[in-house]
């Protein structure tokens, strides 16, 4: 599956794969060369936790670069009053009488536990497209759902703790 990223998304990752090339992976190096300078390696805890953080590393700037690589770009632009990327939603619970606020992101930027739930979850490709006012069926399963309200639609945009989630 592609991930859906924006173009910020994309210039996030970069960022990110610059910063562990330029700066992660020479303290890694130098961590490892500096454990190594201790002595027998078979028993020196030091090397092998600087060997396993630089190998992090090195996963993580390919896990990155690959998934730019295979990246569909999304827009990030909607309509005034209709729910797009980087809009906080305030949804009603019809089953529940519960009122909740979700942010819809990317899905490298989701955290429903900090209220961002991602386009591709069956939230987000539910609310995706609709207006306040507008009575909406999540789908969670082949014959398996509710319905929710969208009370309102605020677009917030991006903020500076929307980042990249770790993996």
């Amino acid at each position: 599956m592609r991930e859906q990223l924006t173009q910020s998304d994309v210039e996030k990752i970069e960022k990110e794969i610059e910063y562990r090339k330029l700066v992660v992976r020479k303290e890694a190096i130098e961590a490892v060369k500096e454990a190594r300078a201790h002595g027998d390696l078979s028993e020196n805890f030091e090397y092998h936790a600087a060997k396993r953080d630089k190998n992090q590393n090195e996963s993580r700037i390919r896990y990155l670069e690959r998934m730019l690589k295979t990246a569909e770009i999304v827009s990030d632009q909607s309509a005034e009053n209709e729910v797009g990327i980087n809009n906080t939603v305030t949804v009603y619970f019809e089953e529940d009488d519960e009122t909740e606020v979700y942010k819809l992101v990317t899905s490298v930027r989701g955290s429903s536990l900090n209220g961002r739930i991602s386009i591709e979850s069956p939230m987000g490709k539910a609310l995706l497209g609709h207006k306040e006012g507008d009575r909406v069926f999540v789908e969670v399963g082949p014959s398996a759902g509710y319905y929710v309200v969208i009370r309102s639609i605020e677009n917030t945009g991006e903020s500076e703790e929307d980042t990249i989630r770790k993996y």
